[in-house]
């Protein structure tokens, strides 16, 4: 099928389009307002952008608290969502108002961040400081007049839990880190489902050579 996606014209019961783009990485962001209130607030349109310098992007639609306050602020931090994390993430996802701290009623606890005034949650097993670096929109959608606002930020410190430090490695399996599907689905990483696969080899020619074991999935 195909499917215009100024008029929607899918015929599904929903829009597929978050369902298309999966699995996507939940950034579970903290902040300070301006009388330092706390918010907590998960983020599945979130991503790492670049590693040299090392930045992040989380985006969200409509009035969010976490935005309005990295960008008055300049600070924000991005907790690791993970299985045993699950229902206390989608917790704070209760739309509530800018006065409720959701490190409450999502029942984490706040941790010190070294680098920035945010705290960080401490049960999670990773968490990265953010400096606020810019904010940009998408286009206004011509029907609801909705856009995302897209938050830029520096990664200034990074926390990791050392019992996930394994040989010299971050073993990212062993967390089982979880990730946004389509609609209300969500997915795991398991430590079983990890694999590895090592860059292509060229012969004289530039012609891919290997790896090319096929292993049944």
């Amino acid at each position: 099928m195909y499917y215009d996606t100024a008029k929607n014209n899918h015929g599904l019961k929903h829009n597929p389009m978050k369902a298309l783009v999966t699995p996507r990485p939940i950034g579970w962001i903290s902040t300070l307002d301006k009388n330092g209130v706390a918010n907590l607030a998960p983020f599945s349109f979130f991503n790492l952008v670049s590693d040299i310098p090392p930045c992040v992007m989380f985006s969200g639609g409509g009035p969010k608290d976490s935005w309005k306050n990295a960008q008055d602020t300049g600070e924000f931090v991005c907790s690791l969502s993970t299985w045993d994390l699950r229902y206390e993430m989608n917790a704070s996802s209760a739309e509530v108002g800018p006065e409720v701290d959701e490190f409450a009623i999502s029942r984490v606890t706040k941790a010190e961040s070294r680098f920035v005034k945010p705290p960080r949650v401490a049960e999670s097993p990773v968490a990265l400081e953010c400096k606020y670096v810019s904010t940009t929109t998408t286009p206004r959608h011509e029907k609801t007049g909705k856009i995302h606002h897209l938050v830029l930020g520096l990664v200034v410190g990074v926390y990791i839990d050392d019992r996930f430090i394994k040989g010299g490695l971050v073993d990212t399996g062993a967390m089982k880190p979880i990730a946004r599907m389509g609609y209300r689905d969500y997915a795991v990483v398991l430590p079983e489902n990890v694999f590895t696969l090592g860059l292509p080899e060229l012969d004289a020619r530039g012609n891919v050579t290997g790896p090319w074991e096929k292993v049944d999935a």
